[in-house]
């Protein structure tokens, strides 16, 4: 903000940061590139002027060509971004872009660019003193995004030539030294995937969020620097003492839903473990067990920071320490960052910012039953686990009274729990028998095709494992099924492998099992007196997340085609069109601008058209 800069410096105050002129030149868009055009740096094609009709700007994208990229003047984190495939979403993709811009900047003025099918997103770190040193310190590749952000970043870039890499340092310093830049700051290009010609994309004029990978290349506090030049002091190093050294990435572990279009997601953290830090584990968060995520802040809830010494032996710290991250309570994407740290085309370094839709199939595969150890796995903690609440729920002595008892002894029998547990659509049904003291038997059915049919359950169910001598070991964290949450540690020999995992459950009723890096959730039934007839009915189109409406496109009445806007929503600071999934008639809009909504709750009614 150059007006709470400039305040500061006339009650002076210092500013931690870059002065008020340099805020304002490179905090716009528009006004960022015509400097750098000055100053011969290459930009994007596009219009950056002032005039800012609706018809005039669609006459400049008609002119530059579709596709074209709008752009908030006074953008960042792509929010006020849009693509425009074609000429007839022009107006609706510049009204969304504007009303996000005013939200999140307050101001609405936009820029438009031809966009780059095939583009990298690399950005430069600078550095300046107030004694007129200017410094770079290499650059990161950000090319790995959804909604236009970042998901995962990484210093240095990969396979960029070392006339490129120098060019990207030169000119980056230039563009600071251009406008008497002062701290940090970084200087964003856009990069052709094939050729590595690169232009000027915009300057951010503060220390950004991905700002550790470089500190984790370069040894260096950036932080420290920041307070260093404030103070008046020169940059702690000089241009040839700055060194790049290994590799580092940044993994950002967003609160969002990847298979649901990376849709936001809000809600209780139930349980949250992280990996352990070290000196080349960063885990920099705000939330811990307990915190709540809201519709009203960014999805990002934490950065994983990782080094290594070249770009594989990084790779394989983050896959350990993303197999290590444990949320319950909502959906987040660190099963994708795993997927994505193992593609074969990541590895290799051939990242672009169209990566995730070019590998849609690799990235999100088709769901798979758990294994039958997680299904073994999440039976055996419910039932020991509730066995000792129950138990321990008679008070006093209670554990050592024979009538307190429900670990299923039997006298002269075999003492037999079952359990049945749902994962997606699949149902299984686990019966645990008691073979002696602490030494257990565990079946596993399910409802399928094929397989040898258990005589004492269901026609329909199968047994599709048997596990025998299991000996597990239960080390319960507070809490269990009907608390608020609760977490314990199994341990047990389960066919061959000897498994140890931690086990959460949650007051929704669902059991959650990390084994091995991966999480498997399982729903203990609901009892059918818990149904309620409040569902969306046929016709109806739900909301994919808690959010508020920030536009009605449509009224009682209207025919409307497939895929026709019907809502805008907004959460976590981004706009969501919500379109007609099929042609019909619009028979009732349920909310009005302004109005919050939870997730699944029916946004508009319409009956579906009949096929000629």
């Amino acid at each position: 903000n150059a007006g709470f800069a400039e305040r500061l410096e006339s009650e002076n105050i210092t500013f931690i940061g870059p002065p008020g002129a340099a805020i304002r030149a490179m905090g716009s868009k528009s006004e960022s590139k015509r400097i750098m055009q000055a100053a011969g740096v290459s930009v994007v094609p596009g219009y950056h002027g002032e005039n800012q009709d609706a018809g005039f700007l669609k006459q400049k994208a008609n002119e530059i060509g579709y596709p074209v990229l709008i752009k908030a003047v006074l953008g960042g984190g792509g929010k006020g971004m849009r693509i425009v495939e074609k000429a007839e979403d022009f107006d609706m993709m510049l009204e969304s872009s504007r009303r996000e811009a005013t939200k999140s900047f307050g101001d609405d003025n936009v820029l438009v660019e031809k966009y780059l099918t095939t583009p990298r997103h690399v950005e430069v770190q600078v550095f300046a003193d107030t004694l007129g040193n200017a410094v770079h310190l290499f650059e990161r590749d950000c090319s790995v995004q959804r909604r236009h952000q970042k998901i995962i970043e990484e210093a240095p870039a990969p396979h960029l030539l070392p006339e490129v890499r120098k060019k990207l340092g030169d000119q980056a310093v230039a563009a600071a030294k251009a406008v008497n830049y002062v701290g940090a700051g970084t200087v964003e290009f856009i990069m052709d995937h094939d050729t590595q010609q690169f232009y000027f994309m915009e300057m951010n004029t503060r220390l950004q969020v991905e700002h550790p990978v470089t500190e984790m290349v370069t040894n260096t506090d950036l932080v420290q620097w920041q307070l260093e030049v404030a103070a008046g002091n020169p940059l702690p190093a000089t241009q040839d003492q700055i060194h790049c050294v290994g590799h580092a990435f940044e993994a950002r572990i967003y609160a969002e839903n990847p298979d649901n279009g990376f849709l936001p997601d809000t809600g209780h953290l139930v349980h949250l473990q992280t990996p352990i830090p070290s000196s080349d584990v960063r885990v920099e968060t705000g939330v811990e067990t307990g915190d709540s995520i809201s519709v009203y802040y960014d999805p990002m809830i934490a950065k994983l920071v990782v080094r290594g010494n070249d770009r594989q032996a990084a790779l394989r710290v983050l896959r350990k320490a993303l197999d290590e991250y444990q949320v319950v309570g909502l959906h987040t994407n660190i099963d994708f960052l795993k997927r994505l740290a193992r593609s074969p085309d990541f590895i290799s370094g051939d990242v672009e910012t169209g990566f995730i839709n070019k590998h849609l199939d690799e990235l999100f595969p088709r769901a798979t039953d758990p294994s039958p150890a997680a299904v073994a796995q999440a039976a055996l903690a419910f039932i020991i686990d509730s066995n000792i609440k129950a138990a321990m729920q008679t008070g006093a002595g209670g554990l050592l009274s024979p009538w307190a008892g429900v670990d299923s002894f039997r006298i002269n029998a075999l003492g037999i729990q079952t359990v049945s547990l749902m994962f997606g659509e699949q149902t299984y049904s686990v019966s645990v028998s008691v073979a002696k003291e602490k030494v257990y038997s565990v079946a596993i059915y399910k409802n399928a095709a094929e397989g040898t049919s258990s005589p004492s359950a269901n026609k329909a169910m199968v047994k599709i494992a048997e596990f025998e001598n299991v000996r597990p070991s239960w080390v319960a964290a507070p809490g269990g099924i009907g608390s608020t949450s609760g977490s314990g540690q199994l341990c047990a020999l389960i066919g061959d492998r000897l498994c140890k995992s931690n086990v959460v459950f949650s007051k929704e009723s669902t059991i959650t099992v990390f084994d091995q890096g991966k999480m498997a959730v399982f729903e203990l039934p609901r009892p059918d007196y818990m149904d309620d007839d409040v569902g969306a009915g046929p016709g109806s189109v739900t909301a994919p997340m808690s959010c508020k409406i920030v536009q009605v496109l449509v009224g009682a009445g209207e025919e409307v085609a497939q895929d026709t806007p019907l809502v805008v929503l907004e959460a976590m600071k981004m706009e969501h069109v919500i379109k007609a999934p099929k042609a019909g008639k619009v028979v009732e809009v349920y909310y009005k601008v302004g109005d919050l909504v939870d997730e699944g709750k029916s946004l508009v009614a319409f009956e579906e058209t009949e096929s000629p």
